[in-house]
């Protein structure tokens, strides 16, 4: 099972839209993940296979291994931005 976090400014809106349109998409594919929502700041110390976020935000996690979503809602740009590489970790 991998583990994912979806990080957003605050941890409440869109972060929490964006961690379940994941859940879909890993169901979808058989991926077995545990996703869980969270704020930037708490995502800074927070262990993780694969933080999914914006651009705006990537940038600021060095070091850890980071997706870059085009939306926190739209399930079809999502899929396309981050399905192959949840694919390659879930491995």
């Amino acid at each position: 099972m991998i583990s994912i976090l979806t990080v957003c400014g605050n941890g409440i809106g869109s972060s929490l839209m964006l961690k379940m349109k994941i859940e879909e998409i890993c169901a979808e594919n058989n991926i077995e993940a545990q996703v869980e929502s969270i704020d930037f700041n708490a995502a800074q110390g927070r262990k993780a296979d694969l933080i999914v976020t914006v651009k705006e935000l990537a940038e600021q996690f060095e070091g850890k291994e980071v997706a870059i979503v085009r939306s926190y809602i739209n399930k079809k740009k999502i899929k396309e931005d981050i399905l192959e590489r949840l694919q390659q970790i879930a491995k």
